[in-house]
């Protein structure tokens, strides 16, 4: 059965946001061809909604048609009270409570937030607005490192492109791995991007020649094996001290967690992809032992080895 997607198209929305939803869902298909979601638009009193790229768009539905949504998608905004007040009219309130599942991109956090549907949640947003939602709502779990927070019926995404990454997250999670590597290539995008939202935050260029991404290539080839500091700055011929600096500069993040971010995403494939035992999966990832695969992954994901692949598993 077709899953049915509805977007809230609010004034002042996102013109990228408001069309990567139907873009990567659209191009989410069976290998015999059959879409597996149909995406609808609406607004509140189904009323026309500026753009703040200067033009306007007519939804073909109202609110009404939340009713029959599977999944709903709040686009970011540019403006407005949700940003300007952290507040949302009544009507649009009550219509995305109690939704099966509720995801936004770039700062329509700000109006699942204004909804109540974020509090003791954790969430992300654009990191140009991460101060004003924290001072807005102080009850959200705000994450303004990452590209996005899949909280189980509530989803929030970080600035603009990352839309892209939550929306073929999803594919993944309601379809398996196949699927969204198919959706990916339909749409010329990396089936998982690298490193967290932090990495395009304003900052200097890093001082010097060299870079680490030969190294990071590297470790992508040796996930299995150990890997600490000092190994890792005398592949890139730097002292440990530069090369943490750099490596921060360019990722946003340390060696250390990049590395497991890595490993745990590995895990995750193999536990998609393959038959292997756990501990197995665990080696071959760089965990080692499958309390240590299960430690992290539960971090990551919220659910041990097993769990994870009977989920997203499709066979």
């Amino acid at each position: 059965m077709t899953h049915r997607i509805a977007v809230v198209v609010l004034d002042h929305f996102a013109p990228l946001d408001l069309g990567v939803p139907g873009q990567v869902f659209w191009s989410a298909e069976t290998p015999s061809g059959e879409k597996l979601y149909e995406v609808v638009t609406c607004s509140e009193g189904r009323a026309p909604v500026r753009c703040s790229a200067g033009y306007t768009v007519q939804p073909d539905h109202d609110l009404d048609v939340l009713d029959t949504a599977d999944t709903v998608v709040v686009p970011g905004i540019h403006a407005g009270a949700p940003l300007r007040h952290g507040t949302i009219s009544p009507t649009l309130r009550d219509a995305l409570r109690d939704r099966p599942r509720i995801m936004s991109i770039c700062t329509g956090a700000f109006v699942l937030a204004a909804a109540g549907l974020l509090d003791g949640r954790p969430a992300t947003t654009h990191w140009r607005d991460a101060a004003r939602f924290a001072r807005l709502f102080p009850k959200v779990r705000l994450d303004p490192d990452v590209l996005f927070v899949d909280d189980g019926d509530v989803l929030t995404s970080a600035g603009v492109a990352s839309g892209l990454d939550l929306c073929l997250h999803v594919v993944r999670r309601d379809h398996g791995s196949e699927v969204a590597n198919r959706t990916a290539r339909r749409c010329v995008m990396p089936p998982w991007r690298e490193g967290g939202q932090a990495q395009y935050v304003d900052r200097p260029l890093p001082q010097g020649g060299g870079g680490t991404a030969a190294t990071r290539a590297w470790m992508l080839a040796h996930l299995d094996v150990p890997l600490d500091l000092n190994a890792l700055a005398g592949h890139a011929r730097m002292s440990v001290r530069t090369f943490t600096r750099r490596f921060r500069d360019e990722t946003g993040m340390s060696p250390g967690r990049w590395l497991v971010r890595q490993r745990v995403q590995h895990a995750r494939h193999l536990l998609e992809t393959t038959d292997l035992g756990v501990e197995e999966v665990a080696r071959r990832s760089g965990f080692g032992t499958a309390v240590s695969l299960r430690q992290h992954l539960h971090a990551a994901v919220g659910v041990p080895p097993l769990a994870y692949r009977r989920t997203f598993r499709r066979d």
